[in-house]
């Protein structure tokens, strides 16, 4: 069995747990200590940023899956000759940080480009839909993307640079744009769907009873201090997605 299976697996079972270490994170002590409690935790992969030198070594630390996030597709398709189990083209928030966006043809070009330099190493590859444009564009891009053979489409809701409101309230704000646009776009296509932006214990049920098979928790755990702290917020987050995997199978 490659790594990669124990995503897919926990993804037919709609229990997958993405841990995002963070796009432009380039703390490797962070991402080391973000790492090692996903695995403890018993999360079914990692997200790391494109850095060379950061790819080679969480490779060597964990058994859990590789993502590398970038959008810049030669980032990807280096991500993949050192060793990556799968590419992830998105998680805009760091562009966003610049007053940057992204319409639905320049993710289509992305990708476009990204596969041309991959050839024939392709692996599990997924997809963020910029969770901004328009719904209609939305679904539009993701039907195109699953005609094309993408592995995942992710969701995303708005950033923010501003406080969020105190409580579950300000929990539920942060999270509903994405959830809302997992709910419309599990209705249009049958490709899975990661649920992030504001995932946490909290939000989680909501985004696979939004029709996500898998969600991506970031801010959540890699803006906490301790090791500690980290393995308790993803053992919680795993525990509501295996929840998740209990109902469905009670549904089939």
């Amino acid at each position: 069995m490659s790594r990669i299976d124990l995503f897919k697996q926990h993804l037919i079972e709609k229990r997958a747990v993405k841990v995002i270490a963070g796009i432009d994170n380039f703390d490797i002590e962070n991402i080391k200590k973000v790492v090692s409690s996903a695995e403890i935790a018993g999360a079914s992969a990692i997200d790391i940023c494109a850095d060379e030198s950061i790819i080679s070594e969480v490779r060597e630390m964990t058994s859990l899956p590789v993502f590398v996030s970038s959008v810049v597709p030669s980032e990807l398709a280096r991500a993949v000759e050192l060793g990556a189990d799968a590419i992830e083209l998105g998680n805009f928030d760091a562009l966003y940080k610049k007053g940057m966006a992204f319409s639905a043809n320049e993710v289509m070009n992305l990708v476009k480009e990204t596969l041309s330099l991959l050839g024939e190493n392709r692996v599990f590859f997924s997809v963020t839909i910029p969770g901004e444009i328009s719904i209609a564009d939305q679904i539009e891009l993701a039907r195109k993307l699953e005609y094309m053979g993408i592995d995942l489409i992710q969701t995303e809701g708005h950033y923010t640079n501003k406080e969020n409101l105190d409580g579950v309230r300000g929990l539920m704000n942060r999270a509903e744009l994405t959830l809302s646009n997992t709910i419309e776009l599990s209705r249009n296509i049958d490709m899975a769907i990661m649920t992030a932006t504001g995932i946490n214990s909290t939000t989680a049920p909501f985004a696979f009873a939004a029709g996500a098979s898998a969600i991506g928790v970031g801010s959540c755990v890699n803006k906490l201090n301790s090791e500690l702290s980290m393995i308790a917020t993803i053992k919680s987050i795993v525990e509501i997605a295996a929840k998740n995997k209990q109902e469905v199978l009670e549904l089939v």
